[in-house]
């Protein structure tokens, strides 16, 4: 037994509950009303069109159409992160590409081949899911550890600097800004991994439930996705860090203050 549909009209209907905390938002004079709105309304769009082209993407199960979605993951990824970090997209567009790249598809292809032993490694149906899952979030672990690098520098640069002139190299002078960074980025999924099952269930093994599984098979499924995530975004911070030092900072080792908007 598969989950049951909700349908168009009871999608509808789910929307009253906005009714709830736009009244609370008015109340208390939150300016935030407009804003849910057109968030809501951008959600349930993006949402419906995503879902009428993954539809598509099932039923023709072509591998060049899942890698072409993949890659449009990853390219609007990348785009968010750099919005979020508030550094400049020219320069570091191509250096966080490739992280996210590889910090995807090493977890998602390590699960796919090795744990479920699928046949067909491209097939949209584990691919798109499970991708997106990583992809979430290494988007939000690399807003946290990009900005925190390169902010922490920034705000210290006076030390940074003295570390160069004392004799230190680049590699040598930004270690504690990227163990800091790393840390701050990592953390929150560590600590997710300490307690997910008894503060929430989460969204792969409740997927898997509601697809008709049992509860044992969801947590194995589930056990597997959050060390794939961690995998995912551990590769990518750090790649996302190292590879964007070029485009960062001066042959002399001094930070570029133009990469910052």
């Amino acid at each position: 037994m598969g989950a049951l549909e909700i349908g168009y009209g009871g999608l509808a209907a789910a929307h009253l509950l906005l009714l709830i905390p736009l009244a609370a938002m008015l109340w208390l004079r939150i300016p935030l009303v407009g804003q849910t709105l057109v968030s809501v309304v951008r959600m349930t769009v993006q949402l419906l069109l995503v879902g009428f082209y993954l539809q598509f993407l099932f039923r023709l199960g072509d591998w060049r159409l899942t890698a072409l979605w993949l890659l449009i993951m990853i390219g609007v990824a990348d785009l968010s992160i750099l919005r979020g970090s508030r550094l400049c997209v020219r320069c570091f567009a191509g250096p966080l590409f490739l992280s996210l790249a590889a910090g995807t598809a090493l977890p998602l292809f390590f699960f796919l081949g090795a744990l479920l032993r699928l046949p067909d490694w491209m097939a949209p149906q584990y691919v798109v899911p499970i991708a997106g899952m990583i992809l979430g979030n290494c988007l939000r672990a690399d807003i946290i550890g990009i900005r925190t690098f390169y902010d922490a520098i920034r705000k210290s640069n006076r030390d940074y600097l003295r570390r160069l002139a004392s004799g230190a190299g680049r590699a040598e002078a930004i270690r504690p800004y990227l163990r800091d960074a790393c840390t701050a980025a990592l953390a929150p999924t560590v600590a997710t991994m300490a307690t997910v099952g008894l503060v929430s269930l989460p969204g792969m093994m409740t997927g898997v439930i509601l697809g008709g599984s049992g509860p044992l098979v969801a947590i194995q499924y589930q056990i597997a996705i959050m060390i794939a995530i961690f995998c995912g975004t551990a590769i990518t911070v750090v790649a996302a860090i190292l590879l964007t030092l070029r485009s960062a900072f001066a042959p002399a080792g001094t930070l570029d203050p133009h990469i910052f908007r």
